[in-house]
């Protein structure tokens, strides 16, 4: 899978990042998008038409369709992996939380798109959204996944890139409040995770909603506060997941 991001997670260690630039992320590979009926046709009836499949690029929110915010295409200059096979996490459980978080699909997609969202106001917030298409039944085993790692990773995880450094999560908890309302979903899931910078504490947050065999993934980072050495508390975009949430329901 080639995957083009910059290193939202990434940030934990390397912070000027964020600010050389507003973008972040970029095309997966697309997979087949063939299926198997379980039911029996009627051979003497004509074939009933299929409704055509959306990737996960045609699903993306646009530049300008988030009022007050854009919505950026991602650069190359910062990777944290090239694909998640080279992302190596201390606890394999936690594998799922380390892939959404550094703009990565969680299970077997079949394809994947990322995007970046900022307040045109710009204020060194970031809110990313990866999209993933699955085959039927695979983005609810991926939901599950996401679900058994937020309860099984609470004492925190180490992710490691191959394009950049190690990024120390201290502790992981699911949340159930303060984050976007998402009623069309068939599923979501809200978790935040901690690490320490230059003696501060660090919260980012992730968001996932499933509908039916598409996942969105939203990612919220607070650059500023890297750079400016105080702690900080990043929350997801709201507008952004409201917007993002439409086109998919």
């Amino acid at each position: 899978m080639n995957r083009r991001t910059m290193p939202v997670a990434a940030a934990l260690a390397a912070t000027a990042a964020l600010l050389l630039t507003a973008c972040g992320g970029g095309d997966g590979d697309k997979g087949s998008k063939d299926g198997n009926s379980d039911k029996a046709t009627d051979s003497s009836a004509p074939p009933a038409e299929e409704k055509p499949t959306e990737s996960a690029a045609q699903l993306a929110l646009t530049k300008n369709e988030v009022p007050a915010h854009a919505i950026v295409e991602p650069a190359d200059d910062y990777v944290f992996a090239k694909s998640r096979a080279n992302i190596k996490l201390s606890k394999p459980v936690c594998a799922p939380l380390g892939y959404a978080m550094s703009q990565f699909p969680v299970g077997d997609s079949q394809d994947s798109f990322v995007r970046v969202a900022e307040a045109k106001e710009f204020d060194g917030t970031f809110t990313y959204i990866t999209l993933a298409t699955y085959a039927p039944g695979q983005a609810q085993d991926a939901m599950a996944d996401m679900t058994k790692a937020v309860g099984a990773c609470t004492g925190g995880f180490t992710a490691k890139g191959d394009k950049a450094a190690s990024n120390v999560y201290e502790s992981v908890a699911s949340e159930s409040t303060g984050i976007a309302p998402t009623p069309g979903a068939d599923e979501s899931l809200a978790f935040r995770a901690t690490s320490k910078h230059q003696g501060n504490t660090h919260t980012v947050r992730t968001q996932a909603t499933r509908h039916g065999d598409t996942i969105a993934i939203y990612f919220a980072v607070d650059g500023n506060a890297y750079l400016q050495s105080r702690a900080g508390d990043a929350k997801i975009f709201p507008a952004v997941v409201k917007s993002q949430e439409k086109k998919l329901s």
